[in-house]
């Protein structure tokens, strides 16, 4: 199934948020897509055991970084455990507290409005309070289990 599934080819995101004690957590998602222009909502899917899950719904606020072609480093760092993920990269805090990459093709900044459970994984869809957006940029891809 996993081969099937990759023949779809997708895009990288990082996805970020604060802990309780304010620390930045985060990690690589290639499950987001927009789910309305009005109201403006996006959704991610997260594996129920991720460590960043329980801070996104503490929280309730959430980033997404749309990584370009450039970021491929960045999205391995932030799908490895016990490193620091926030040591590269240069990052810009939106109003929210939400750390975003600068350098993406796109940031949103959203509050968590509807989880659902499904299988092993989350769906969170958030509420975008606000975005930016550089289209010049290459979007970093993810096909058969590699970058592309």
């Amino acid at each position: 199934m996993r081969d099937a599934f990759g023949c779809f080819a997708t895009g990288v995101t990082i996805v970020t948020s604060r802990n309780r004690s304010g620390h930045p957590v985060g990690f690589t998602a290639n499950s987001f897509t927009s789910v309305s222009l009005d109201p403006p909502q996006l959704l991610v899917c997260v594996a129920g055991t991720a460590s960043s899950l329980p801070a996104i719904r503490a929280h309730r606020l959430f980033g997404v970084s749309v990584l370009s072609d450039a970021q491929r480093e960045i999205a391995e760092r932030f799908a490895q455990r016990g490193v620091d993920r926030f040591a590269m990269g240069n990052w810009v805090e939106a109003e929210s507290g939400v750390l975003l990459l600068e350098g993406a093709c796109a940031h949103f900044s959203c509050t968590l409005e509807i989880e659902v459970e499904s299988g092993d994984h989350l769906i969170l869809v958030g509420r975008i309070d606000s975005f930016r957006a550089a289209p010049e940029r290459n979007p970093l891809l993810y096909l058969r289990g590699r970058y592309a």
